[in-house]
């Protein structure tokens, strides 16, 4: 599900689900949380790498993981503290003091994708897509992604990536800012621990100051403003056409929406 390695100063955080394109679940998220907290309270470490093991990086939530069996409907108090697992873990991600470098190959989405925003750096590989496929199962994006994804890119590429649910390809994020370079796949892990290697070997105090004080203000609002965005997937995953998007997506299907 996750692994961990330690080399020298360079931490290596890898995502460890390639037969399910490392699909995210509650319990990795959980993992990834627990890791997060872990390598940030380690003075030893100085940058931290996260990477996706096998053809992709993450094809985001695991649409294929249902409730365990046998179990009464969760409520809706219970509910709503599971949407929040998604923004704690980013949170957990962007609160980690070091340095941090996603490698991106293959699919990065939804999920997957916010993973690789929330960290400091993004490289990706020549045949990396990304984008946020959430729209197309009836849900908006969750997690207080909106912001991190804005800031990057702008309004209006954040809308088109956002709300068109499409896939682009590494060139063009790229020249949106969503990523920082491009490389060729057999290169990914190379070039991403040459970035942590370049900011390892910088003062670890005056790199992490510099860190914090750059989120705070990129930030500043976010919560205040996304503080909501649990309760809306909430709303509209009891819509008609939420249930008609993932039924047609199992069924691999066309959606027929009635705005209901």
């Amino acid at each position: 599900m996750l692994k961990t390695a330690i080399n020298g100063s360079i931490a290596t955080i890898s995502l460890d689900r390639p037969e399910r394109y490392n699909a995210i679940t509650v319990e990795l998220m959980e993992a990834l949380i627990e890791q997060a907290q872990l390598l940030s309270a380690d003075d030893s470490v100085r940058a931290v790498v996260i990477r996706g093991e096998g053809k992709h990086f993450s094809v985001g939530a695991d649409q294929k993981a249902g409730a365990p069996e046998g179990g009464s409907k969760p409520t809706l108090l219970a509910r709503r503290r599971q949407t929040e697992v998604g923004q704690r873990l980013l949170q957990a991600i962007r609160a980690i003091r070091q340095p941090t470098i996603c490698a991106v190959q293959g699919v990065a989405t939804g999920g997957g994708a916010c993973i690789a925003m929330a960290c400091d750096f993004r490289i990706a590989a020549d045949d990396a897509r990304v984008g946020f496929g959430e729209v197309k199962l009836g849900m908006n994006l969750m997690w207080h992604a909106v912001p991190l994804c804005t800031a990057l890119v702008g309004p209006a590429r954040a809308k088109r990536l956002i709300m068109s649910g499409a896939l682009f390809d590494a060139d063009a994020v790229m020249r949106w800012g969503l990523v920082d370079e491009v490389c060729a796949r057999e290169n990914l892990d190379q070039r991403a621990q040459a970035w942590a290697n370049e900011y390892a070997a910088l003062p670890p105090v005056a790199v992490q100051m510099i860190k914090r004080s750059i989120n705070a203000v990129s930030g500043a609002l976010d919560d205040a403003i996304m503080h909501m965005d649990a309760d809306q997937f909430l709303l509209v995953t009891a819509s008609d056409d939420s249930r008609e998007a993932r039924k047609a997506f199992l069924e691999k299907r066309d959606a027929h929406y009635t705005g209901n």
